[in-house]
């Protein structure tokens, strides 16, 4: 007779075999096992913990489920920003795509292309160390997520514990998504229960599912993943994209097996056509795909834009299309006075939503297409979110039609438009005083990336101006508690409870106000920068342009946009004003150390720190991490197969390092 296993054996073949299992159903789509044979498994190995809580470990496969209610999800930053990509709707905008790489690259290099398809999902980091899963944070703004590491653990795609001999610290980049199937089985479900109305969309439903505060619920919901990129390696270099998803899928972590590798641009032009003729074949939602240089030392040449990477671009599949009628064209003014032509439609179901109106963007844009008031049109939910008028049906005119006329002057305020520079298609309101214009920039002002000041919506932003109580930015913070209980639908709670936000927003920091401040062509990520650089409204009003280019990342069209907009008389009053207020923002001074002021970029393969790690080091010593080589780079540090990035240093004269001298300046 043969001897009885001890409870650790059977518990080690228990976990072998329903990670197997997990492996096959989740990642590989071919169960081997009925799901009540799976459940007995799994009961199985529950029982045998209970009993032995000893021989417990966290990478259990019973350990997905675990923990209370969560209140909240902590802030996670990313050590690399999760980017968003370009997108590029047709052959010809990926063409161009094509060859703005090339400029980037030298005249021998020949890159090949790894083309997958763009799965409509969340976006999620995950993070193991020594192969365990540490961390699951979600892509949110793209520099700060959220942690949703329990939930994450309920989602059996993914790996507690990565198999073979992954690398020390790993962080894999993909998407969780539900598929087309379960998504329709858990909407009939819903509809049959009839307790809860149905989600939009199954994005939305992943979304959802995997930040609900319970992870006992995300359990419960069918959510997959599938790994596309990486944000840190250490212990490990690579020299194309496509070995590391070759060595994910050995590890156990899932990568979409329609990914291909191309040899050259046009096979990779010809494989995203044909996802698009298969779009409705596959089995989750897929808006595009993804087109990547395949080649890590070419991404390292080519670098990154403020927002996303030269070296990948989004091909976007064209979206859900319908017919309807234009009934009018309405004139909205923005934020920055721009007039932007928006055409009124009959409404009309397109992609799962109602569209009643859509953007026309500018007046070259009205030209180009020929659209009229009257007119029959076919629309499309780009990207499968923004309408847009794509095509004029001409041979459904019948003469009564009206052309769409350039408005002789401001629709909101009666004053003089005009393009503001030379080339520029947009034509702009020049009043700064324009209601239109204050109205938005309030709004843009109170939003959650900016100053977040809750509770100030449209409608409150439309009675304060009706009241004439806020004529700029800084008459926010002079209400008073009796001049808000005025306002229709305010009582005491809500009136001082947007009087605390107010307070609150005394706070902010120096780059949340200079994102609220609108400046033109400043973002979030460049009101940071500029915020670090200078520290306080008089430095960055004081700088000049050659100060402003001076800074990584930040061009001439910025720079001119800044040091305008900071020379005008009437934003400098309103400066003073706030100031007068008790309301001068300064960035917090950044750490000192042996690279303070001092601007570091990294090309080659570095073999000593992670190319995250080595950039995480220089902020920690005071320096700015950049990604492309200036006049105002102080050190290139080369790793091997240094490129393109070491001749630009050395032709500007920039000191270049070793990796044995980085880690001299760095102390270690």
């Amino acid at each position: 007779m043969a001897a009885a296993r001890s409870p650790r054996a059977e518990i080690d073949e228990l976990r072998r075999t329903i990670r197997r299992h997990d492996r096959l159903y989740y990642i590989d789509d071919a169960p081997e096992i009925s799901d009540r044979a799976y459940d007995a498994l799994f009961a199985r190995l529950k029982e045998l913990e209970s009993a032995h809580p000893e021989l417990q470990t966290p990478d259990s496969p019973t350990r997905r489920v675990g923990g209370g209610v969560s209140n909240d999800f902590a802030p996670v930053k990313h050590a690399v920003p999760m980017l968003s990509l370009d997108n590029t709707y047709d052959a010809d905008d990926l063409a161009a795509w094509r060859d703005r790489v090339l400029k980037g690259l030298a005249a021998g290099d020949a890159p090949h292309y790894v083309v997958e398809l763009k799965i409509d999902g969340l976006g999620l980091a995950l993070l193991y160390e020594d192969g365990l899963l540490v961390r699951a944070a979600t892509r949110g703004d793209g520099e700060t997520g959220e942690d949703v590491t329990a939930n994450a653990r309920t989602i059996r795609a993914i790996p507690l514990r990565l198999e073979g001999t992954p690398p020390r610290r790993l962080e894999v980049r993909g998407e969780v998504y539900v598929s087309r199937a379960d998504f329709s089985r858990y909407v009939k479900k819903i509809a049959a229960a009839g307790t809860d109305a149905p989600p939009a969309n199954a994005r939305n439903f992943a979304a959802g599912s995997l930040r609900q505060k319970d992870p006992s619920v995300t359990a419960q919901r069918p959510l997959r993943y599938y790994v596309h990129s990486y944000g840190a390696v250490e212990g490990r270099s690579y020299d194309s994209h496509h070995q590391f998803l070759d060595d994910c899928r050995a590890w156990g972590l899932p990568v979409d097996p329609q990914t291909r590798l191309c040899r050259d641009f046009d096979e990779a032009r010809r494989l995203c056509r044909a996802f698009e003729t298969k779009r409705d074949a596959w089995p989750f939602d897929a808006d595009g795909a993804v087109v990547k240089v395949d080649q890590i030392p070419l991404q390292r040449r080519l670098g990154f834009t403020f927002r996303s990477p030269r070296w990948a671009v989004a091909y976007k599949f064209p979206g859900a299309r319908a017919l309807t009628r234009v009934i009018a064209v309405e004139m909205s003014v923005g934020r920055t006075g721009a007039v932007t032509p928006v055409a009124k439609f009959d409404p009309v179901a397109c992609g799962g939503v109602t569209i009643a109106n859509a953007s026309l963007f500018n007046f070259d844009e009205v030209r180009r297409l020929d659209v009229r008031v009257g007119d029959w049109v076919w629309i499309e939910r780009a990207g499968e979110v923004i309408p847009r008028v794509v095509e004029v049906v001409g041979s459904k005119r019948t003469g009564a039609e009206t052309p769409v006329a350039l408005p002789a002057a401001c629709p909101a305020c009666g004053g003089p438009i005009a393009k503001s520079k030379e080339g520029e298609v947009v034509f702009r309101c020049v009043n700064p005083a324009c209601p239109a214009q204050l109205e938005k920039g309030l709004l843009h002002f109170a939003s959650r990336d900016a100053m977040d000041i809750q509770g100030l919506g449209e409608a409150v932003v439309q009675g304060l101006l009706a009241k004439n109580w806020v004529r700029d930015l800084a008459d926010l913070f002079t209400l008073t508690r009796e001049q808000l209980l005025t306002l229709e639908g305010f009582k005491d709670k809500k009136a001082d409870n947007l009087l605390a936000a107010l307070r609150d927003a005394r706070g902010r920091s120096l780059a949340r106000f200079l994102h609220g401040l609108g400046v033109r062509d400043v973002g979030e990520k460049g009101a940071r920068l500029l915020a670090e650089r200078f520290g306080s409204l008089e430095g960055l009003a004081a700088a000049g342009k050659e100060d402003l280019e001076s800074i990584h990342e930040v061009g001439p069209v910025v720079a001119e946009s800044v040091h305008g907009y900071f020379h005008q008389p009437a934003v400098r009053a309103l400066l003073a004003k706030f100031k007068s207020l008790g309301i001068d923002p300064r960035e917090a001074p950044r750490p000192t150390g042996s690279l303070t002021g001092k601007t570091v970029v990294f090309t080659g393969t570095l073999t000593r720190f992670s190319r995250a790690e080595a950039e995480r080091l220089v902020r920690e010593r005071g320096g700015h991490a950049a990604s492309g080589v200036s006049k105002g780079t102080d050190f290139l540090v080369a790793g091997a197969d240094a490129g393109s990035k070491r001749a630009k240093a050395e032709k500007f004269g920039v000191t270049i390092l070793t990796e044995e001298e980085f880690k001299k300046r760095l102390g270690l």
